[in-house]
């Protein structure tokens, strides 16, 4: 298993940009895809970015162009670089595997806040 730990956010305005990061415990974070997922209130979690182990990204059409997500094995982390933020994009973020329709782990971390107001 894999153990995350989300940093990073805070409140920025429309239009800034802010980097999160995840860093992971565990033998098995260089095996799997990994993943930004974000939660606004009252709506359900939504995948954002995702990124192979040799690092190929892929990113929901809502943040694509916008955000980057990068990861280095060696150090068991993952990015993500948020830039022209809008308010939509407050949630909650959070980073965990992804495995397809496998989903991702059910443990999740404590994930950090993005705000995008003025």
């Amino acid at each position: 298993q894999v153990q995350f730990a989300e940093s990073g956010g805070g409140l920025v305005q429309p239009g800034g940009s802010l980097r999160l990061s995840c860093a992971a415990s565990g033998s098995s974070f260089s095996i799997y895809s990994m993943g930004w997922y974000r939660q606004a209130p009252g709506k359900a979690r939504e995948l954002v970015a995702r990124i192979t182990t040799d690092g190929n990204p892929n990113y929901a059409d809502s943040v694509k162009g916008r955000f980057t997500i990068s990861r280095d094995n060696a150090k068991k982390t993952v990015s993500l670089q948020m830039n022209s933020l809008k308010s939509e994009d407050t949630a909650v973020y959070y980073c965990n595997v992804y495995r397809g329709i496998l989903g991702a782990y059910d443990s999740w971390g404590q994930g950090t806040q993005v705000t995008v107001s003025s």
